[in-house]
């Protein structure tokens, strides 16, 4: 969607010129020469933002603010000025402005500016959905599915609420362990408490330590000063630890203690702390035979193991992957901005008949690609990239799902091809500033060439 900028201003040169700009940089810009006749037309503008100058004939541009921010809290408000004084910049930002510029313009500071205040409108926007979504009751709100197995791990999460037991969540890469550790906590007593999680494998092993017990000042070359760790930033609430089949015995054997004893030593610590923190541990090894090997802790799993639950893959309750399906293009619908998609029955079908080594995961990115490249409200099986179905020989080594950045990159190939090449007609279609689509062509390498543009 276009983002939307209403311009105020009574010298008729700036009015021009901004709006002129502005729409080359792919706005939908409505312009108005007093703050009267800027109210006259918000309703229908429905602006994003509006840049504003500050003394006009009539009703100031601090007027004007403050009575945008009581009726349309939701648009920020720009205001520029010739008159640069520290009273009014102080007005200003005391009123909600979001920014404040002085006369003469710089036209590529008002380009940041916008793209600053749009890109923090869409933070807010998914803050705002991830908070409705943590509002209810989470295991209903993102866990999908009425296969038997899936209804059991539900009365499991139904009875953690009342527990502080530690758990360990098995399953294959993909199927959803951490949405599980989230549905445990969310639905606790302990809800209001941080859930903070840590991928073992995503840091390396010689920080491992210092990521989860913290460090003091002068413990290791760069530690300087006191840095708290993952345990106590949780206080009484959830540390999920993903992957903990792949730590080390050194490291299993210090989080032993932790789990045993409820107190640890930050590196270079000389005295302990307590943690109150409940522990959920993940990973899709297979922990028995890692045991028998001596790669992991007996004593730490029969620790950890107080509850197990495991996650069936998708290929195991196939019945789910329509609804589940639905969940995941309705979410990714939300995020591109292309709302009341559904599946048509071949795809559907399609769906189904895959196996799925990735999982959930892998059907999030399926669904988002085909969300980001097809154009009608359909999504076929012909708008899907999935490898062999499951009466298919197996997929062939090395072929993944597209990565975010692929579909990124495919998407804004699609529609500079399909205008022609043309940028600014690019900007109206992706919804974006001339500058941020400078940007991704730069960041993936995309040259628009003169040739090409004609």
């Amino acid at each position: 969607m276009t983002a939307r900028v209403l311009v105020v201003d009574d010298d008729q040169s700036i009015r021009e010129t901004l709006e002129y700009h502005l729409r080359e940089s792919g706005y939908d810009v409505t312009a108005a020469a007093s703050a009267e006749q800027a109210l006259s037309r918000i309703a229908a503008a429905d602006p994003s933002l509006l840049i504003t100058d500050v003394r006009m004939g009539g009703m100031s541009g601090l007027e004007l603010l403050a009575k945008v921010r009581a009726v349309r809290p939701e648009t920020d408000v720009l205001v520029i000025t010739a008159f640069e004084d520290m009273q009014t910049a102080i007005s200003a930002m005391k009123a909600g402005a979001v920014d404040y510029l002085v006369k003469p313009l710089d036209l590529d500071q008002i380009d940041l500016v916008i793209e600053r205040c749009l890109r923090d409108q869409r933070a807010r926007r998914r803050l705002a959905q991830y908070a409705a979504d943590e509002a209810e009751p989470y295991a209903l709100s993102q866990l999908v599915g009425r296969d038997a197995k899936m209804i059991a791990i539900y009365k499991t999460i139904g009875t953690l609420t009342r527990s502080r037991a530690p758990v360990l969540i098995r399953g294959e890469t993909g199927t959803g362990k951490e949405v599980i550790a989230r549905a445990i906590h969310f639905n606790s007593a302990d809800l209001e408490e941080p859930f903070v999680a840590v991928n073992c494998t995503a840091v390396p092993e010689p920080l491992l330590e210092s990521e989860l017990f913290g460090h003091v000042r002068g413990s290791f070359t760069g530690a300087i000063g006191d840095r708290k760790g993952r345990f106590e930033l949780a206080g009484r609430g959830t540390l999920f630890l993903d992957e903990i089949g792949d730590t080390s015995p050194a490291f299993q054997a210090k989080l032993l203690r932790v789990l045993q004893e409820r107190e640890f030593y930050p590196v270079g610590g000389e005295r302990p702390r307590r943690t109150e923190a409940r522990v959920i541990a993940a990973t899709h090894r297979d922990l028995e035979r890692s045991v028998a090997s001596g790669a992991f802790r007996e004593d730490l799993y029969f620790r950890l193991r107080v509850v197990e639950i495991v996650v069936p893959p998708l290929r195991e309750r196939r019945g789910d992957i329509a609804p589940l399906a639905q969940h995941l293009l309705a979410k990714a619908g939300r995020e591109l901005h292309r709302e009341s998609l559904h599946l048509a029955p071949d795809a559907v079908h399609a769906l189904e008949a895959h196996d799925w080594p990735g999982n959930v995961r892998e059907l999030e990115n399926t669904l988002m690609r085909a969300v980001a490249l097809s154009t009608g409200a359909t999504i076929g099986a012909s708008d899907l990239s999935i490898g062999a179905s499951a009466s298919s020989p197996a997929r062939s080594g090395g072929e993944r799902a597209a990565t975010l950045q692929q579909v990124e990159r495919e998407h804004v190939e699609r529609v500079l091809r399909e205008s022609g090449w043309n940028k600014r007609q690019a900007c109206r279609i992706l919804g974006v500033s001339r500058p941020r689509l400078d940007r991704l062509l730069e960041r993936h390498g995309i040259v628009v060439t003169e040739r090409r543009a004609t």
